[in-house]
């Protein structure tokens, strides 16, 4: 679990802030924005474009709705050509995460009546937040942060700088995991993504193909990078896996920084 404060620049005292929450996907999800008009309608526009994204994605994806794509397809009531797009590109991802995992993250979970069947449950929150990021980052002279159920995606307009004077930073805590009412490290950054995966919150949901078993174990792993998607998909396969998945992910994700607690 993840949560933010801000820190502003000396230049951006006129600099507003505004945020919004609304309950999606089956969590809370935040969005803040920091910018010259924050108030305006074209920054309405693209917030409720960013939820009504990550809402559709939730039709598609979310396994509590009888109705949702991926509940029809387990059912066999459509096929994968009747479904949408995103259930292959979905498979896809899987696939890809799996391999490049080695074999920590999987797509293949088990359901409530105990058979293994399609669940990109560990990859959707991430890959939507940063799908609806796309409809925050046209506003111009707007940093914006995405807090999905404590994982979080920061990201800013074109024109704004990324570092040194002018630019907008957010302040990431990253929850201690034995005592959440505590913060063990913060992170400080314009741009990017950062997903926390363990027990403290939601105790065992975390499987582990390797065992066929939920990982039970106190801790957590926090993953720093450029996309939710894939810091959600290693923070998982860096909790669940062993001394070859953190092989792999020292091989294969230069771009993202690991943090164990």
């Amino acid at each position: 679990m993840t949560m933010t404060t801000r820190t502003t620049p000396s230049r951006s005292a006129a600099v507003g802030r505004r945020a919004w929450v609304e309950q999606v996907m089956g969590m809370p999800v935040s969005i803040h924005l920091r910018g010259l008009d924050v108030g305006g309608p074209h920054a309405a526009r693209a917030v409720a474009g960013a939820y009504s994204t990550l809402a559709g994605m939730d039709v598609v994806f979310s396994t509590y709705r009888q109705d949702s794509d991926v509940i029809r397809l387990r059912r066999g009531e459509v096929t994968l050509d009747e479904c949408s797009p995103f259930v292959r590109e979905a498979l896809a991802l899987g696939q890809r995460a799996e391999r490049r995992t080695g074999g920590a993250f999987t797509t293949v979970l088990p359901t409530p009546e105990g058979d293994l069947a399609f669940d990109p449950t560990g990859l959707v929150k991430g890959w939507a937040v940063d799908l609806a990021a796309h409809e925050l980052a046209t506003l111009p002279g707007t940093s914006y942060c995405i807090n999905a159920g404590g994982d979080l995606l920061i990201g800013a307009h074109a024109d704004l700088p990324l570092s040194g004077p002018g630019a907008l930073s957010w302040r990431v805590g990253i929850e201690d995991p034995r005592d959440r009412a505590s913060i063990a490290t913060t992170v400080a950054m314009t741009h990017g993504a950062v997903a926390t995966s363990g027990t403290a919150a939601r105790g065992a949901h975390l499987y582990d193909p390797a065992t066929g078993r939920h990982v039970g174990r106190p801790g957590s792993v926090t993953v720093v990078g450029p996309t939710l998607l894939w810091a959600d998909i290693w923070a998982t396969a860096l909790f669940v896996g062993g001394e070859r998945a953190r092989e792999v992910f020292a091989l294969s994700a230069p771009d993202y920084l690991s943090t164990a607690l």
